[in-house]
């Protein structure tokens, strides 16, 4: 039987924002990370899948963020895998505080793909013993996000530090550029509340720019994450 992975953490200061709020790259490394821990810990991890030439890809990550943690807070993390099926599998995610409030909820979808032909691969030929549990943090679909016309664009660079070990750009960093395309004046005046993040192709690490397409309606903005012509993701932010 699948168990939940549970960990406590203090927010560490420079992990935060200049008001004190956890960082949004700080919160999508935390979960990136607690993914991936489990991950191993159920026999499945990075190390084991480049054996196998396959690894997990997410497709989706929604996070609800019910109250953002803050600076020397202690956080209860816990993750666990939920909905499984052939070739996806679902993982959710949260965060306490040490009375057991909840401050995040989230919830993701992964793809098992052969490094090969780069197609998705069943999981149960590889990890035949995978599963999930019932217990659910969030009920949500993972549709296609719908699209838009933006209507101003920001170009960001692509810095050596935004390359992970898997030689691609990390996907925390696409929540770092869509946060800072609203601009300096509407971060200063708006918290992050809520994200989205569509997840369709790879940057290459040898990319020098990004372009990322916005459009800004009230407490909502949508960003296109562009390298020329080619999108890589939409991203849906929620704002107070």
């Amino acid at each position: 039987m699948v168990s939940k992975l549970v960990e406590e953490h203090t927010l560490k200061e420079y992990q935060c924002d200049r008001y004190g709020f956890m960082r949004p790259i700080m919160l999508m490394n935390e979960l990136q990370g607690l993914a991936g821990k489990h991950a191993d810990m159920l026999g499945a991890g990075r190390d084991v899948c480049f054996t196998k030439g396959i690894a997990w890809v997410v497709t989706h990550m929604f996070i609800d963020i019910i109250d953002m943690p803050r600076a020397k807070e202690k956080l209860i993390y816990s993750t666990w895998p939920s909905v499984s099926g052939a070739v996806r599998s679902e993982r959710d995610f949260e965060i306490r505080d040490e009375k057991g409030n909840l401050k995040i909820r989230a919830i993701s979808q992964w793809v098992l793909l052969d490094l090969n032909t780069r197609r998705p691969a069943r999981i149960s030929d590889y990890f035949p013993e995978w599963t999930g549990l019932p217990e659910r943090i969030w009920e949500r679909e993972f549709n296609k996000c719908e699209d838009f016309i933006p209507t101003k664009s920001h170009v960001m660079a692509c810095r050596f530090d935004d390359i992970d070990v898997n030689q691609h750009i990390n996907n925390a960093v696409y929540a770092v550029w869509a946060t800072e395309s609203v601009g300096f004046e509407y971060r200063n005046k708006h918290t992050l509340k809520g994200m989205e993040i569509y997840f369709e192709h790879e940057i290459n690490p040898n990319t020098p720019t990004i372009r990322i397409e916005v459009m800004m309606d009230g407490d909502i903005t949508r960003h296109k994450i562009m390298t020329e012509e080619l999108e890589h993701a939409k991203v849906v932010c929620y704002w107070k």
